[in-house]
């Protein structure tokens, strides 16, 4: 079991720009990642429901045709097989993300 203060998680590089841990079960992955201000996932496409929370700053986020800026305590669910993408502004997001554990 795994408890978290997300505020004040210690996070690793992920990739360039993106600080995240990652607590895996069975079946979910639950992340908590910090983005840098300026960056940006131009959309990608995947076949699995995903859903989150936004903990601190805002980013604009797509999901098919909507698009909408979230910020702290905003919500988003993305279906499966939707193309999404986000972007940040001039400050860091650190948000929360769970998903299915994809097989290995």
């Amino acid at each position: 079991m795994v408890f978290w203060q997300a505020d004040d998680l210690k996070l690793a590089e992920f990739r360039p720009g993106i600080m995240s841990r990652a607590a895996t079960g069975d079946n979910l992955i639950m992340v908590c990642m910090q983005i840098d201000p300026d960056k940006e996932d131009t959309g990608h496409v995947h076949a699995f429901d995903q859903c989150g929370m936004v903990i601190e700053g805002r980013l604009e986020m797509f999901i098919g045709e909507e698009r909408k800026v979230l910020g702290a305590h905003d919500c988003y669910f993305i279906p499966a097989d939707i193309r999404h993408g986000w972007k940040t502004f001039d400050q860091p997001v650190r948000l929360l993300d769970v998903c299915p554990k994809q097989p290995a």
